[in-house]
């Protein structure tokens, strides 16, 4: 019965992430919320009865929580630690998704005040994450961590492809890619992988409150990816994203050569 750990299950790509493992009952999956009760909620009004489903309470941004989070977790996985440790909660602004970094130049307070957050969330806060449960990753079979980062991360794809929007989310995400190289490093001696996975351009709502203004820029991001991939057609659902997900991470391995990397959903740098 592999063991999988979840941030962030609440909605998105981690509830399609909690939807699509938890089917097989063979898998036992624990999903950390901020919101434990409307969490559970959802579940049983949109997947009824999951007995191999457990939902606590963890939040990125409060130590305490992540280690008390891992004690639960211990306690429901017993002496078999858990094989995947997904990291996907994260924080993601809108100051910046839809317009260029130059629209940002007289915006200096709030550029701190979300760049701020965002390392404080995505980046040390995963920086926690990792720590506490590494013991229990360390005792699972499979070992795998799990990050979900983003490909305008990808310096190659902002080049050449002149990628000038969500500016401040990449560089968090960017970030996020070093310390997953950085604990590679340390730790696939113990067998450990640690993989950055980018889901592609996911369709989650995020854009159905958009102001044209925004539509407006979010089409010429999208412009720029038809250029560079011809047979784009849009944003994927999350359904596919996460088909494309998990057989990109069942497949990676550290002889494979995939500690430490960052890569696409579909396990390479093509990115859409």
């Amino acid at each position: 019965m592999p063991v999988y750990v979840i941030t962030g299950v609440s909605r998105g790509i981690g509830f399609e992430l909690l939807k699509q493992i938890s089917e097989d009952q063979e898998n036992l999956v624990v999903g950390l919320v901020r919101d434990r009760a409307a969490t559970e909620k959802k579940i049983a009004a949109e997947l009824g009865s999951r007995p191999n489903v457990h939902i606590r309470h963890a939040d990125l941004t409060e130590y305490a929580s992540l280690k008390q989070a891992a004690t639960d977790t211990a306690e429901i996985v017993g002496d078999r630690g858990i094989d995947y440790l997904v990291a996907n909660a994260a924080y993601l602004p809108l100051l910046d998704a839809y317009g260029p970094i130059g629209a940002l130049s007289d915006k200096a307070e709030e550029v701190d005040a979300v760049l701020s957050e965002l390392m404080r969330i995505n980046v040390a806060g995963n920086i926690h994450l990792f720590h506490v449960f590494l013991p229990l990753v360390l005792k699972g079979e499979i070992k795998k961590v799990i990050a979900i980062s983003t490909g305008l991360a990808d310096l190659d794809l902002t080049n050449d492809c002149e990628i000038d929007i969500g500016a401040l989310y990449a560089s968090s995400k960017a970030a996020l890619n070093v310390i997953v190289a950085k604990f590679n490093a340390q730790y696939k001696k113990d067998g450990v992988l640690f993989l950055a996975i980018s889901p592609g351009l996911v369709d989650v709502g995020h854009y159905a409150d958009a102001t044209p203004e925004e539509l407006q820029g979010m089409t010429g991001f999208v412009g720029k990816l038809v250029a560079y991939a011809p047979h784009f057609k849009g944003p994927i659902s999350p359904e596919e994203s996460i088909r494309h997900l998990r057989s990109t991470w069942e497949k990676a391995s550290i002889e494979g050569g995939f500690g430490g990397a960052f890569v696409s959903h579909f396990g390479n740098k093509q990115w859409v």
